[in-house]
């Protein structure tokens, strides 16, 4: 009876330091509600992507800020209509340490990926790709959108497949307990 008594309270003491338990239970609503939480956070074995002017950026680029990893396509209706919204998570929490980061999935005409932009009111998100869709694959990508959320040392803490409502005051709330961290 002791033994499993231990096992217990090892398994509670291991549960209280994961990135799950410093996200408080009732800030998990909303589309929030859908947020998969990393057991344990994990380093990307691929990190590069393309940037708007073809030269090669790195996750790792953004060391010391909490990343909102986003995938997204032109073709994709529900990443149209949650851009905005990711647009104003930036402009809420870009200057406390938080950098949304979209990465446009497979092949795309740099020419439609301005226009999404210019339709959406984009006014200061990345226009980088994933064209050969390494970096999604390796994160475990399936369908879009899909979103993960990376701490400060570049570790996978959290992801949410499908569309989201980034501005939502309970997503700000998460995203603010992730930059405490």
């Amino acid at each position: 009876m002791l033994r499993y008594l231990a096992f217990g309270l090892y398994g509670l003491t291991a549960t209280l330091a994961t990135p799950a338990a410093a996200l408080q239970p009732e800030l998990l609503t909303g589309t929030m509600g859908r947020l998969q939480v990393s057991e344990t956070p994990w380093q990307p074995e691929v990190e590069t992507f393309a940037r708007e002017d073809s030269t090669r950026g790195r996750l790792s680029d953004y060391a010391g800020k909490v990343v909102v990893l986003n995938f997204w396509a032109t073709w994709c209706a529900p990443c149209r209509a949650e851009m905005p919204s990711l647009q104003a998570l930036d402009d809420a929490l870009g200057d406390d340490g938080l950098e949304v980061v979209t990465v446009a999935f497979g092949r795309h005409n740099p020419m439609q990926m301005k226009q999404f932009w210019e339709q959406a009111g984009i006014t200061s998100l990345p226009l980088h790709l994933d064209a050969g869709t390494e970096l999604a694959r390796a994160l475990g990508v399936k369908g879009l959108p899909h979103t993960l959320i990376l701490n400060r040392q570049g570790e996978v803490v959290a992801q949410l497949a499908g569309e989201a409502d980034w501005a939502a005051p309970e997503t700000i709330a998460v995203m603010k307990a992730f930059l405490s961290q």
